[in-house]
């Protein structure tokens, strides 16, 4: 069962003569379950690929659908809804509340949508991501690697149809980059959660179901990497 559709997705930036074609007319489909990688240099167009994704940014043209629901037909406010509830985004830079603690960094998807904090699932989050003993600090007051932790935390917390991370190791040293990376695909095999990162390293990519490589904002391939 496909958990996301993509048809012809373009996306231009700019008009005339001084348009940008960012994306070309990218269609291909995930499974429910399944681990992609999408590969590509600077400028292939893999990042505004993810923000399109991620409902963050509106396509120029095509179609992407998240569990049959084509979510460019939603108006802002239930796109926003839809996009807190059904998509998990994890930074580079992490993009945690500096004021917040752990605990409400993790736990902000459900309070911005007026639901209420499940413990057990609050604690088998931490639990899973050995932050058990830091719910009470602050940003400023943890390591990179404990940050993207929380970041991981925040994005699946709603329990959501896809996981979208965006360099999720690139500001981390290789330790921690390891560390990140099992967690991932740890909760992507436990849950089956649809996972999908964008990345330009290839260590990264080997460790996935599938890749995707986008050049020139094009798809160059898309091969199975293991069944």
């Amino acid at each position: 069962m496909n958990s996301l559709q993509i048809k012809n997705l373009s996306k231009v930036y700019g008009k005339g003569d001084t348009a940008v074609k960012a994306l070309d007319d990218v269609t291909f489909s995930v499974e429910k379950g399944e681990f992609v990688v999408i590969i590509g240099p600077s400028g292939s167009g893999k990042s505004t690929l993810l923000h399109l994704l991620g409902g963050v940014d509106r396509p120029s043209s095509g179609k992407i659908f998240v569990d049959n629901t084509d979510i460019y037909d939603l108006d802002e406010t239930q796109l926003a809804i839809f996009r807190r509830r059904q998509i998990g985004l994890i930074y580079q830079f992490y993009n945690l509340i500096p004021i917040l603690t752990v605990q409400e960094n993790i736990t902000l998807p459900l309070l911005l949508d007026g639901q209420k904090v499940d413990d057990k699932q609050l604690n088998n989050i931490v639990t899973s991501l050995g932050l058990n003993d830091r719910l009470d600090h602050l940003p400023n007051q943890l390591s990179g690697g404990q940050q993207q932790r929380v970041s991981i935390g925040r994005a699946l917390i709603n329990n959501p149809a896809i996981i979208l991370a965006d360099e999720p190791t690139g500001n981390l040293d290789s330790k921690n980059s390891n560390e990140i990376m099992e967690l991932l695909k740890m909760f992507n095999k436990t849950y089956n959660q649809t996972l999908i990162v964008i990345t330009h390293d290839e260590r990264i990519a080997a460790q996935a179901d599938r890749v995707i490589s986008i050049e020139d904002g094009r798809i160059a391939k898309d091969e199975v990497v293991r069944l």
